[in-house]
């Protein structure tokens, strides 16, 4: 398992949060614009179908019909593929959009692009990060390190307290 051996500067919280527009599961190009007066859930994961991630986009899918109750949007992103991620969502039924980063702009803008190590080997990738941004879009709260299973019921709670 990869740990995460240097932070990066995550946006802060109550600041606006980066804009972005990246390709997404649906073939469409997803804003964060789109989602104006909505809360958003915005979580970073390595890499498609790998035990971590699946744990975290399956939770996030067990638990999409309270979040959406909640008004909130979920959105995945990696730096996989589009085909890739339409595998992964048709192989989990995943009923939220996943937004291929390929290039690492997103998780650059969000801090989530850092430098990891393991087994003695240093190499760049995604930090598992999860932000909260609220319907005025700015970042409402940040989860740093975050523990794949069982994430999407810390989610859920902090948005009941907070939102």
């Amino acid at each position: 398992m990869a740990k995460s051996v240097s932070t990066t500067n995550y946006p802060a919280v109550g600041s606006k949060a980066p804009s972005f527009a990246a390709p997404a599961s649906n073939g469409q190009v997803v804003k964060l614009s789109d989602f104006k007066g909505k809360i958003v859930v915005l979580y970073f994961y390595p890499k498609d179908d790998t035990s971590g991630c699946t744990k975290e986009a399956c939770g996030f899918r067990d638990s999409h019909k309270k979040l959406t109750a909640a008004g909130v949007v979920v959105l995945g992103v990696s730096p996989d593929s589009i085909k890739s991620h339409e595998k992964f969502i048709g192989k989990y039924d995943l009923p939220f959009l996943l937004l291929a980063d390929e290039d690492h702009t997103l998780c650059e803008a969000y801090g989530a692009w850092q430098q990891k190590s393991m087994y003695g080997r240093k190499y760049m990738g995604v930090a598992r990060t999860t932000f909260i941004i609220d319907a005025q879009g700015k970042i409402a709260h940040v989860f740093e390190k975050v523990t794949a299973a069982g994430h999407e019921e810390e989610v859920l709670a902090w948005i009941k307290q907070n939102v």
